[in-house]
């Protein structure tokens, strides 16, 4: 009896400390964002500041955000490619991985292999070329937004393991019944398998929408000189250079706090499939 007491202590032990580090680790992963609320609605001074808790709570810096910077804009910008590139890289990775999970063909261990060398380099060592060549389109400055829209979209099959590591948790049992009732390959993918890949679709929409919206490097390249074409992230960084930070570091919090929502709320409205995504597609590679 002791022994079990022993145990169960022990137990009850190792779970408190647990919580205790994973409450202090969600304390500290909040400050942030707790503080850039408390600078948002700050009324007193513009500048940074040495508190955290503001002496006057205000409206204002929302108020100069939409009515007096180009933040809508930006907004804009940023909402049609994270929208775009969302249907897109959707489509393009489901695709590959479906033919890849379901098809047999010559060539294909070596372009999945390929691919996944490809992906093992960071994109941004292809920046350079990528703009040279967007350039030689006329796809860069005023007119970024669909420049980004295709870059983001282009490499999206390459993103395709998740989404494959899904696909082979279904039995290919149903594909061929299908099949041989006659169905096409298409039939079969919308029919039949798109109805049980949900937590995988979801998956892919939210990471191809959230990867544009917070991108700051490529869209920093893309859009450079021409105001009207930033993103949010290079608008807002703009805002917290030495000659704009003492007149806009509170404006930006507002940006920033209000960039924060739609993924946020994205994100907590599909959390179940998003982890279910995830761990669906980790089954098998």
């Amino acid at each position: 009896m002791s022994k079990y007491t022993s145990k169960s202590g022990k137990e009850r032990f190792v779970r408190t400390a647990i919580y205790v580090f994973l409450t202090a680790l969600c304390i500290i992963w909040l400050i942030p964002f707790v503080y850039l609320i408390f600078q948002a609605f700050r009324g007193e001074s513009t500048s940074m500041v040495t508190y955290i808790v503001p002496k006057q709570w205000s409206l204002v810096n929302f108020q100069v955000l939409f009515t007096e910077t180009n933040f809508l804009k930006w907004y804009g910008n940023t909402f049609i490619i994270a929208l775009c590139n969302a249907v897109l890289q959707t489509v393009i990775v489901l695709c590959v991985a479906y033919a890849l999970s379901r098809m047999r063909f010559k060539g294909r261990k070596l372009l999945m292999n390929i691919m996944l060398v490809l992906g093992m380099f960071p994109g941004f060592l292809s920046m350079i070329a990528t703009y040279f060549i967007l350039k030689l389109f006329g796809l860069t400055s005023e007119n970024s937004v669909p420049g980004l829209i295709l870059i983001y979209a282009a490499s999206s099959g390459m993103g395709y393991y998740i989404a494959k590591g899904f696909f082979d948790t279904i039995p290919k049992s149903l594909d061929e019944a299908a099949r041989i009732d006659g169905a096409s390959r298409s039939r079969v993918f919308f029919r039949i398998i798109m109805p049980m890949a949900k937590p995988i679709i979801i998956y892919t929409i939210m990471m191809a929408f959230i990867a544009p919206w917070g991108d700051f490097m490529y869209a920093s390249l893309i859009s450079f000189g021409h105001e009207q074409a930033y993103n949010v992230a290079v608008g807002l960084y703009k805002w917290l250079d030495k000659e704009h930070i003492n007149s806009y570091f509170t404006i930006f919090c507002a940006g920033g706090l209000f960039v924060s929502i739609p993924v946020t709320a994205l994100f907590m409205a599909l959390q179940k499939y998003y982890v279910e995504g995830v761990t669906g597609g980790a089954v098998k590679g």
